[in-house]
């Protein structure tokens, strides 16, 4: 019986990254960057104003050179300090807007109203934010002094020519997306998300769509499956239930690994039929079923199919299963393709409030109701049935469940009060 960590690294070693495609920066979201972006400008390109208030020469206003002052408070009044007083009241000559393209020239002794973004005008060397004098329109009395470069952002104070805004194999979040814009570019090389195909397979399954006859089941498992892997950052193509006679089957398979970096089958392993389409699998490439030391979802299969290698997971039917395989060994491969850091689930330690039991020898995975004591902010965990409690195989307990507690493999008892390893699912509003 292989571990789970064994089974982990077979996996995330056989994944497929995607061949770079140019997207608009719009759709890079999330996505990881498949060029060095270097900036060709500075940014900002103009000395501007980084508050509203007025363009001065600091000397004008009662400052010096290199005297730095205080972020300006929404609350601060207008009192005189010793250092600025109505000796140095300075006319207001006009007013510059954000995106002005008409350029003024400041004398000295006079200032210009301007507005957070305005480009400064020439000799201005600092801007008196308006919390800082008595408003004036026509004329304006400073409160306190400025230094000169107060409140003013400089060419290149952000990038400057030639500096790297965003380095390949960065994952595009908010802030990248931004520095691409800045740039001016509306495009990026991308890693896009990997293509995942899954089907079911099982002589007993009907679609959502059909009423089930005696004997046969909704297909479940394959709606589950795929639902992981696009929570996961995958971009889903879910066919259905694909039972054919074993040269059709083979098409159908074949058709679609050419069309992915990931297949996933459910029903492939532990049915009745399960044997049948391993054999077709075996004819497109190499197949591996094993026992992995974990519970639920023991039984699975990966193998290496087509040309290109492309990696397919063999899943059982049952729900909750396929669930905890696609949670545990896929849903990393996937994260893993699009390069992200952390390629597992967020996991805390918590103070069980049941007693559980596990199977010696496996790594269990048991549904979970993750807590927070208001007193003293520790996590409290409430198991939900599955590894020693309710059927493990039922899906109703996980719609109920934010988390699932990892029992290690030589764990076999849980009392109430002990702590245990668990890790976040899906956040629900």
């Amino acid at each position: 019986m292989r571990s789970v960590d064994e089974q982990l690294e077979i996996v995330i070693d056989a994944a497929v990254t995607p061949e770079p495609v140019r997207v608009g920066i719009s759709d890079a979201l999330g996505l990881m960057c498949a060029e060095e972006i270097a900036a060709t400008k500075s940014l900002p390109g103009f000395h501007q104003a980084a508050v509203d208030g007025y363009a001065v020469r600091a000397v004008d206003v009662g400052g010096s050179a290199g005297l730095r002052r205080p972020e300006p408070r929404d609350d601060e009044g207008g009192a005189e300090t010793p250092s600025a007083s109505r000796d140095h009241t300075l006319p207001v000559v006009g007013e510059v807007a954000a995106g002005s393209q008409k350029p003024l020239r400041l004398q000295p002794k006079q200032a210009v109203r301007v507005a957070t973004g305005a480009p400064l005008p020439t000799l201005a060397d600092a801007v008196l934010p308006l919390e800082w004098s008595d408003r004036g329109r026509k004329r304006m009395t400073p409160t306190r002094p400025v230094g000169s470069g107060d409140f003013v952002r400089r060419p290149g104070d952000d990038i400057q020519p030639g500096d790297i805004a965003v380095r390949q194999g960065a994952v595009l979040g908010p802030a990248q997306i931004g520095l691409v814009a800045a740039t001016g570019r509306d495009k990026v090389l991308v890693y896009p998300r990997p293509r995942v195909t899954v089907m079911s397979y099982g002589l007993e399954l009907v679609d959502v769509e059909r009423d089930p006859g005696l004997g046969q089941v909704y297909d479940v498992a394959s709606y589950v499956v795929a639902a992981v892997a696009e929570e996961a950052g995958a971009d889903v193509n879910r066919v259905g239930i694909i039972n054919a006679e074993p040269r059709r089957l083979a098409e159908v398979i074949a058709g679609h690994v050419s069309r992915s970096e990931l297949v996933i089958i459910t029903g492939a392993v532990g049915g009745s039929g399960s044997d049948a389409v391993q054999d077709v699998l075996r004819e497109l490439g190499e197949v591996d079923t094993t026992r992995v030391a974990m519970h639920p979802g023991s039984v699975q299969g990966f193998g290496l199919l087509g040309d290109e290698r492309i990696p397919a997971f063999l899943l059982p039917s049952n729900a909750v299963s396929a669930l905890i395989i696609a949670e545990t060994i896929i849903r990393p491969v996937i994260r893993e393709s699009l390069g992200k850091k952390a390629t597992g689930r967020r996991a805390v330690r918590a103070r069980s409030l049941r007693a559980i039991d596990s199977i010696g020898g496996r790594r269990g995975y048991v549904r979970a109701r993750l807590m927070r004591d208001a007193d003293t902010g520790d996590y409290l965990v409430e198991s939900l049935g599955g590894v020693g409690g309710a059927p493990a195989h039922l899906l109703a307990g996980f719609a109920e469940a934010n988390a699932m507690i990892r029992l290690p493999e030589g764990v076999t008892q849980v009392r109430p009060g002990e702590i245990v390893d668990v890790e976040f699912l899906q956040q629900r509003s």
